[in-house]
Parts: structure tokens; sequence; C-alpha cells
């Protein structure tokens, strides 16, 4: 995954639009030479094409259709907490430097209870016009375990006006990362027993972890390919006999840090060799509480490329509330990464549709997918591919059955959804390799 771009000039027209009975809530960004998903085609005046179908919203997926990050945040955070009522309303907003992913990486655990704050951009001192108008509409009530904060600051950004703020600060993402881990204990009142650890070096291999710290409030800590920097050796010494877990294979993290970790409790590594399998063996992966052991459908997929890293971290607010799930990655624009492929027909929903004992339908656990960039990040071929993954499909038992009209495996076999309201298939969580 590439470093985050230098600040540029932004498309900040519309942070986000409603699109029908789906809510769509998308940027309308992309650069200033990518065609905005929401220009219809030359010569298609229809007005499914005008709101942005399919790019936008298909039957079962939805996206931010923008490259820039503050508008994708923008867009989810509305999304995440539609105006309309006391239940659905932010309680506050965190405010990141756009600049510092791994800042604005490990303060998605803000988004999880008690705290309630959904990640939002800031241009060094400077809040862009879509950070003002997504503050504008969430109006955040205040978060009474931020000290009734509406937004929380972290580092160096800038403050909005006329709300009650609260700061989180450090010299580095180092030391921020272990003061947000200092704030999130203070706000639920006891220290956890379990600490995520990434690489500071590769986030490709780190951005899966923004779902997770959105949905559990889980610390973030970060290691570099030369050891442990001082202040996440001082974070870890805060959670004594923690289980530390590693997401990322041994050439990311290597075997070296993993033996300095085991000084400040168990060591378990989590994730695969690829940035996409790293995503899927996180996704699947459970031990005891953590983890989201989705290898059953049921579940709302967050999708980003793989060199989108901010893009990836700005979806991280669904998975605090709604359909939770895990991030998935993709290597390709245009073709659909194998092992995503895969995964996600691993956990279709599949039914029998000549059950008279059943009305399969009716008691099927549903798949989503929120995906995020412009056609030139993920193209509407690849989207299309995805919305046919997830939607639920009737059986074929035959040699020649489930054949949902994309590539297979280069077996030449077909497979049958794997799970059945009929029979629901049992799975095994993966056992961790050893650090």
């Amino acid at each position: 995954m590439r470093p985050v771009p230098t600040r540029s000039r932004r498309a900040t027209a519309a942070a986000a639009l409603a699109v029908s009975a789906a809510l769509v809530l998308a940027g309308c960004g992309g650069g200033d030479d990518a065609e905005s998903p929401f220009t219809p085609p030359k010569g298609d005046d229809s007005s499914a094409s005008a709101l942005g179908f399919p790019v936008v919203a298909t039957r079962n997926t939805t996206r931010t259709g923008t490259k820039d990050p503050v508008d994708a945040a923008a867009a989810v955070a509305r999304a995440a907490y539609p105006d309309g009522s006391e239940a659905s309303r932010a309680k506050a907003v965190t405010i990141v430097d756009d600049q510092d992913w791994r800042t604005a990486l490990a303060a998605t655990s803000l988004a999880a209870p008690p705290i309630g704050a959904p990640l939002l951009f800031s241009d060094g001192a400077k809040l862009p016009d879509a950070t003002v108008s997504a503050i504008d509409a969430l109006k955040p009530s205040g978060s009474d375990a931020a000290g009734k904060a509406q937004a929380v600051l972290v580092g160096k950004v800038g403050r909005p006006s006329g709300l009650r703020t609260d700061a989180i600060e450090g010299a580095d993402p180092y030391e921020l990362a272990r003061a947000i881990d200092r704030y999130t204990t203070q706000a639920r009142g006891r220290s956890s027993d379990r600490v995520l650890v990434v690489s500071a070096d590769r986030p490709e291999y780190a951005v899966p972890a923004a779902a997770w710290l959105a949905k559990s409030g889980d610390p973030l800590a970060f290691v570099t390919s030369k050891g442990i920097p001082p202040a996440t050796a001082r974070q870890l010494a805060s959670h004594p006999k923690a289980t530390i877990y590693v997401l990322g294979p041994s050439a990311v993290v290597r075997p070296s840090v993993t033996k300095q970790l085991r000084k400040y409790g168990t060591v378990k590594r989590v994730g695969g060799v690829s940035p996409t399998d790293n995503a899927i063996g996180f996704a699947r992966y459970k031990d005891g509480s953590f983890g989201w052991n989705v290898n059953q459908p049921g579940h709302g997929f967050l999708i980003a490329r793989d060199t989108d890293t901010l893009g990836a971290i700005s979806l991280a607010p669904f998975a605090a509330s709604g359909l939770h799930g895990p991030l998935l990655l993709l290597d390709s624009s245009d073709q659909l990464s194998v092992p995503v492929r895969e995964y996600l027909r691993d956990v279709k929903q599949g039914y029998y549709p000549d059950d008279p004992t059943l009305d399969a339908t009716a008691v099927a656990r549903y798949n989503r997918a929120w995906l995020t960039g412009d056609v030139s990040q993920i193209s509407a071929k690849v989207q299309a591919q995805i919305d046919t993954l997830l939607e639920l499909a009737p059986v074929d038992d035959s040699p020649s059955g489930g054949d949902d009209g994309l590539p297979r495996d280069g077996s030449g076999t077909t497979t049958a959804p794997k799970s059945t309201t009929k029979a629901p298939a049992t799975t095994t969580t993966p056992t961790p390799k050893a650090p």
C-alpha cells in the first residue's frame, strides 16, 4: 500500500447523496483527472445513471465513489450515523490529520463504545469543507465517556467551532497510539487484556485492523522492522500479561520482533502472506472473544484497494454499528482477487428452492458490502462480481451446478454455496501458527 498522498486540491462539491430506499452517501471527489461516478455515461441521460447506479449502488453493494479520503470519511460518518433520530446520532467525532495514517488507524478505536466517535480528517490545522459539512450534519450530542466532548482532537488538527472538544496529544504516531490507548482505557474504566500489534512500515498489512478496532475498541500498538519503539514498549507494559495479537506475516513483523514482544505477554500471529490473504486470515480468525470468525453468511463486508490506505481506514465506522463485518482488500482495479472471490464464495448463503418443509429465503442470512474508491480503484465490473458473490443463491448439487458466472480456480470444478438454510455448514477456526 502506497503512503498517503500529499495534500492536493480536492473536489468537495457534495459529501453525500441520499438515493431512494438504500442509504447511499458518497463523496463526489476523485481527483482532477478522474470522472465522478455520479456523472452519467455519454449519451445516457437515464435517472439511474444520474443517481450513480450501478457504480454507487447495486443489489448487495454500496460505494463511496471517491479517491479523496477526506470526502470518503465524511460520507461514511454520515451514512453510519444518519440524521433523523437520537438513537442513530453520533455522540462525538474523532478528527485526525489526513497525512498521518498510523494515528488515523489507531484512532478508529474511538468509534467503538463507549466513546462512539467516527473518524473525520483534518488538513493540518485546517478543517476541509467536507469535514465541516459532516460535523454540521451529524450534530454530535456529546460523549459521556469523553467528558461530554463532541469532538476528540487527535494530534495537531483543526478545531471545529462551536463544539466542546477534548484533545489527545503525542509527539509522534507511537506516542499518539499510546495516548489513544490511555484515553479508551479511562473511558472503559479498565485496562484491556489484549493488544493488536501491526507494522508501522507496511500499511497494506496494518489497515485490516481498522474495522476490528472500531467494533471492539481494542488498543493498537506499532512495531517497526527494527524493533519495538520506546513508546510502544511503555504502552505494552501498561497491559500486563495481555495477549498480543500480531497482524501480518513474519516477513512484515519479523520473528526477532515477536521474540521481543514476548516480554509483555502471550504472542499470537494472525493473518496471511499477501495483503489480501492477510485481511482474509484476520476475517476468519477467532480466539475466544477476539477475532471476527466470519466463516458463515450474514455479515457486512468492507472492501477497499490495498493501495488506498486512508480510504480503507475511512470505512471503519461501519464496523462499529449496523451489520458488523471485516475489511477485505483487493489487489487489482479490474480483476477480482482470487482469494477474495473464493472467500466470498465460501461464505455465500445458499438455499434449496425445492424444499417443501421450509421457506428458505425467509430465514436466510444475507451478506452485503460497502466499497470505497472510484472506478479507477475498483471498477464497476469488479463491483458487479462482488455483488453476485454476495447474492442469496439456490443450491444446485449437480456436477455442473453452482455456476455464478465467475471464473473458477483453475481446477475446472464448480462449487455450490457452502452454507444453506437446510444444513448450515460448520466451520473450524484456523489454528494460529507460532509467531
